[in-house]
């Protein structure tokens, strides 16, 4: 098995990160607001989440071995995978009529 479960762990981990913004009316999904969360606040906790999963990610892949030195087309990378991952809690929040 070796890397499969870390790397399973921090895809789920992205995908529940990257959809919290919009389904969690508090901020950071702890702390309660006294207004609705704006589409820029929303942006930002994404961004921050995406920071926290980065961070889980580099701590699993320093527990595995050696950690791979990375370029800026990595984070490129990632960072519109994780707002691809974030495309179901947008559409829920913003696109999809609710009754």
């Amino acid at each position: 098995m070796g890397q499969t479960i870390p790397v399973w762990l921090v895809v789920l981990v992205s995908l529940l990160a990257a959809n919290l913004p919009f389904m969690s009316p508090r901020f950071m999904a702890f702390y309660g607001l006294k207004e609705p969360k704006s589409l820029s606040l929303r942006l930002l906790e994404l961004v921050l989440w995406y920071f926290i999963a980065g961070a889980l990610a580099l701590g699993l892949e320093h527990r595995g071995g050696q950690i791979a030195p990375q370029g800026w087309e990595f984070y490129a990378i990632t960072g519109t995978l994780f707002i691809t991952f974030a495309f179901p809690g947008f559409v829920y929040r913003y696109l999809f009529k609710l009754r």
